[in-house]
């Protein structure tokens, strides 16, 4: 059971096997982890709510940013994405991210990933928003993410690692101390493991991706439901800057209400010169930022919802006619055929764009080697929050942050098996108490509630009605029977609707904390941004009644973790 003594409401597990290390999650961040663990001669299992290659990583269009290109340099690369940042980042671990992401991107290069190059068997570079050089390396154009996916698919099937595919993580096992122990989990179909089953380890590393689906319109995959914040969370660990969602501004528009994942429109299509134009044609980013259409994204978004609302409609224009049709088909293959298949064609017209949710900046609390507050947990990639994208991420740096700091924490858990190779931690009976389960239904009241209070822009009394509406569903699952309905059975889409309700409450509560504009969090009712109040972190945990405490860092810093000297220094 959880150290905050709440877990999802399941079956008891009827399986179990052990392991050094079972790592959640099948992208970048997951699979280099486990990689690098493995390496290490530590018994790894990875653990996958989809098919190995099937996890968000694979979506991922533009590329990855690291500084290749001549002239280009770590400190260039620091000092963009402080900026983008909007002074939350956590400089050392920016330092960290962009001094050893090079490197890291050579030997993801040596694991078998093949990036685009120019005639003369250079990496092509492109630029993106954010960012003064062309330093974004990408793969097949615009399919850099399949690329990663595939090759470190191939890596681990090649070094025969434990793997449980179809899989969704419920809760983390704690020992007698409260450290991690291992996670349950649920094998959905038939295979080697049915069932809810327990994967007992020493060191857990949460590398589950993001949490889009919690709003309606998403770039995210219909299976990014917050899982591993949501774990976190009930296990009493801590986790910080959830208010700040990064919705991305070229994100293709389907018609009016559409829901669930939607083709993105790489911001590399501006990097290589497409324009934002409202429906007369005209440009809208000239003389908002000095890098017009490659401003910071949220910049970008708030000058695309601002055009939205002046206009009265639903979306504005990337205009790329100019590329002409060799150019769309080779450089950008995948957006070319989205937008084909939706009866657009971009070499005639310009796109319909809109903003929708992304990427979380936030996530579960670490520190600079991936340590959690609750002893033996671990994560990295878009599920934490180690301090590298503060306020806002900078484009492309995500897979970078994947890379380097799953290989950062390869080096501490080793030290920690060893420290506990003598006395390994034994789950504790569950003696707590378990979530209510929502019905499967509740998925698109969530959704519709986030969009509408905590999507692109909020103010006191969007957030305050999203409270209160989430609350007033917390409050059914509550009831034994609401208005006479039977409570809700354990299962996938059951536990996905409790986990988005986690994530949806505590994403709340922190962006009503946060009496401030900045980043990618926009409050029109505090449109300025207030450094001397505001710059630090908001911190959210559980309490063990399920309701959630909110507290601020006393300055831009990230305290320690604080986790014991025993096993984990």
């Amino acid at each position: 059971m959880s150290a905050a003594g709440t877990g999802l409401h399941a079956p008891a597990p009827g399986w179990s096997i052990d392991a050094d290390v079972v790592v959640v999650g099948s992208g970048v961040a997951g699979l280099t982890a486990a990689l690098r663990c493995e390496a290490a001669g530590l018994r790894t299992v990875v653990v996958t709510k989809t098919g190995l290659g099937d996890g968000s990583t694979r979506w991922a269009q533009g590329g990855i940013a690291s500084a290749h290109g001549e002239g280009d340099t770590p400190q260039q690369h620091l000092d963009d994405t402080l900026v983008a940042g909007a002074g939350l980042c956590d400089e050392n671990a920016v330092r960290a991210l962009v001094t050893e992401g090079p490197d890291a991107v050579r030997r993801l290069i040596d694991t078998g990933v093949h990036f685009d190059t120019s005639p003369e068997g250079d990496l092509h570079l492109t630029r993106e928003g954010g960012h003064h050089r062309r330093r974004v390396v990408h793969a097949g154009g615009d399919a850099t993410g399949a690329e990663v996916s595939r090759a470190l698919v191939e890596a681990v099937r090649a070094a025969a690692l434990r793997t449980i595919e179809n899989a969704l993580v419920l809760d983390l096992l704690t020992d007698i101390e409260g450290r991690a122990a291992g996670v349950t989990l649920h094998v959905m179909g038939e295979g080697q493991h049915d069932g809810v089953g327990a994967v007992r380890a020493p060191a857990v590393v949460l590398a589950t991706g993001g949490m889009g689906q919690v709003y309606s319109a998403t770039t995210n995959p219909s299976v990014s439901t917050g899982d591993g914040v949501a774990l976190a969370l009930r296990a009493g660990a801590e986790v910080s800057d959830l208010e700040f969602v990064q919705f991305h501004p070229t994100v293709l528009f389907l018609g009016s209400g559409s829901e669930g994942r939607q083709p993105l429109v790489s911001e590399a299509v501006r990097g290589e010169g497409a324009h934002l134009v409202d429906a007369t044609g005209t440009r809208f980013m000239l003389g908002q930022h000095e890098l017009a259409e490659l401003a910071p994204r949220d910049i970008v978004a708030k000058a695309v919802t601002r055009q939205m609302q002046l206009h009265g409609t639903e979306h504005m224009y990337l205009d790329a006619r100019h590329f002409g049709s060799e150019m769309w088909q080779t450089r950008f293959p995948t957006i070319f055929a989205a937008c084909r298949h939706h009866g657009i064609d971009p070499v005639k017209e310009p796109i319909p764009v809109f903003p929708a949710a992304h990427h979380a900046a936030g996530g579960v609390r670490t520190d600079l080697h991936g340590r959690t507050t609750v002893p033996g947990l671990y994560a990295c990639g878009e599920v934490a929050c180690n301090g590298v994208h503060g306020a806002n991420r900078l484009a492309s740096n995500s897979l970078l942050e994947g890379l380097v700091f799953a290989e950062r924490i390869t080096e501490r858990i080793a030290q920690h098996i060893t420290a506990t190779s003598h006395n390994r931690p034994e789950p504790e009976t569950p003696k707590g108490s378990t979530l209510p389960l929502l019905a499967p239904e509740s998925r698109l009241a969530i959704q519709r509630i986030m969009t509408r209070g905590a999507g692109v822009v909020r103010s006191s009394s969007s957030l305050a009605e999203a409270a209160a509406r989430l609350e007033s569903i917390r409050a059914d699952a509550d009831a034994e029977t609401p208005d006479g309905r039977k409570p809700a059975v354990p299962g996938v889409e059951s536990w996905e609707a409790t986990n988005l309700l986690c994530v949806a409450r505590a994403l709340v509560a922190a962006a009503q904390s946060r009496e401030e504009t900045r980043g990618c969090h926009w409050r029109e009712d505090h449109d300025d941004r207030k450094d001397a109040t505001w710059q630090r972190h908001l911190i959210v945990t559980m309490r063990p009644d399920r309701s959630l405490a909110v507290r601020a860092t006393a300055t831009a810093e990230f305290p320690p973790t604080l986790l014991p000297p025993l096993q984990e220094q």
